[in-house]
Formats: C-alpha cells, structure tokens, sequence
C-alpha cells in the first residue's frame, strides 16, 4: 500500500535555560498506510508524546522541530503556515490527549464546547451542529445525551469526559483521516479502557483512517497494533510488525519491556474481548 504519513529524521528540541539536555525526538523516522494502527511504547521521558504533538503542530512552549520533515500525502506539515495547519486540525488529523479534563474547558458546558468545535470543523449554523452533536453522542452510547450535553465536566466521571473528547475528536461528520491517540486509556480502570480501545478500533474499521497511539503499556500494544515502535531517550530503537516486535524482539530495551509484562508471548487479549458494551 501506498505510504500515507511519512516522519523523515525528526528531530525536536526545547528551549531550556542554559542550553543544557539533547533532543526530546532525535532524527525519528517512521512510516504509516491508511487503515494502519501504529503503537508507540517507551517509558516516560522517551519522547512518545512530543513526537505525535509535533505531528499535529502542537508543541508546548518552547518545543521546535529543527530537522527533518513530516509528510502527509507528501505535503510537509513542518513547513506549512500556521494558519494552513490549523485548518487541517479536525478534518484531516485529530487527536486524543491523556487527560479529557485538560482538553475540556471546565467553565464551559460540553454543549456549547461540541456545537463550537463542529461549526468551526463543518462551518454549519449552531442549531444543525446541536443535532449532529446529540447523534454522535447518542452513538457513544452515553446515557442522555441531552444531559450530557447540558453538563460541565465536574459532573461527569472521568471515563465519560473521555469518551467525550473522543467524539469531538472523531465522528462520522468530520472524518479525520489521522487519529493522534496520547495515552487515552492511563487514567481510566480497566473495563472503560476497553471501551476506548474498543472506539478506536471501530472507527478504524468504520473510515479506513491511520492511527498511532501512544502508550507505556504494551499489553495494550500486543492487542490493538498492526505495527509497534519503541522509543528511548528520544530515540527509535524498534521498529516492526506487532509479532515480530512482540515475539522476536531485536533490541535489548525492548526485551526489557516486555519482561515486565507477565505472559506477554501469548498476546494475550482476552481482557479486551471480555468487554461487550
């Protein structure tokens, strides 16, 4: 299949008093098809986050891409005016951060956070965006989306407020043809992280997107990935198949990882097909 992101050599820095530390993602290359998931795994600190931030062109205060490119249907991303990059925001990539409660504004009800994030997406009048609001919600199998709707985030749990997030990230209305995933299971408990991973899958399935997640959790990994990176110190060190990666490690760190997971060489996955919401 044809290649549909390309990360040439990227190579991002910050800005830090005293011009001390290295690259937070030193000279990175990676491809993705469409209908592909890429899972990204390291430990905290290894660069996963700043890597798919970069992609989507929202680095923290003082990060920089300094070297390499990052390609989408060979447009480069690194190089397009801000203006252009957030206009693709939404449509052609989205993403998923860790914390919901982070990316909801809490002074806001999810409503009028909903309608605005799909006029802006669609360019469609705010009652016509209600409604594609409440559908989409009422697909993420919420209880009363009307309430939800009407709701701030302190009234709704956690695993809620994600699901949430997710379908303003993606819906059947916007279509992202990239979806960014920043550890969107880590702060829920185990049946609602099956819900989430669940979610993705589907609309996968649905849209035929690429998708790369980030996750420090393998397990997760071994279940959702086509393919797995692994990162270090900002680096690359892995790269490969989910089996092969999985299976017949090839770097040390890798094999290190995979230690901490007990009975990971069975790709055990029946936590995840034990969930049937």
């Amino acid at each position: 299949m044809e290649t549909f992101l390309e990360i040439d050599g990227l190579t991002v820095n910050y800005q830090k008093r005293g011009g001390a530390g290295g690259p937070a993602v030193d000279r990175v290359s990676l491809k993705l098809e469409k209908n592909e998931i890429l899972v990204v795994v390291g430990e905290s600190g290894s660069g996963k986050s700043t890597l798919i931030r970069a992609v989507m062109g929202l680095l923290p205060r003082g990060g920089k891409i300094t070297e390499g490119r990052i390609l989408i249907d060979g447009v480069d991303l690194a190089a397009l005016e801000p203006a252009i990059l957030r206009s693709l925001r939404g449509r052609k990539i989205a993403m998923m951060f860790q914390d919901a409660r982070s990316y909801l504004n809490p002074r806001r009800k999810i409503g009028s956070q909903f309608v605005e994030s799909l006029r802006g997406q669609l360019r469609i009048p705010a009652k016509e965006a209600r409604i594609i609001a409440l559908d989409v919600l009422a697909g993420m199998h919420l209880p009363d989306p009307a309430r939800v709707m009407d709701s701030y985030t302190f009234e709704l749990s956690s695993g809620m407020c994600q699901r949430i997030a997710f379908a303003m990230a993606i819906s059947e209305y916007t279509k992202p043809e990239l979806l960014l995933a920043d550890e969107p299971t880590s702060a829920l408990d185990v049946m609602m992280q099956a819900q989430v991973i669940r979610q993705i899958l589907a609309y996968r399935e649905r849209s035929g997107a690429a998708v790369i997640l980030v996750t420090h959790n393998i397990g997760v990994a071994a279940y959702v990935a086509d393919s797995i990176a692994v990162m270090q110190q900002g680096r690359l060190v892995e790269w490969g198949p989910r089996d092969q990666v999985i299976l017949e490690p090839g770097h040390e760190y890798t094999r290190a990882l995979l230690a901490a997971v007990p009975k990971m060489g069975a790709l055990d996955r029946t936590g995840v097909e034990a969930y049937d919401g």
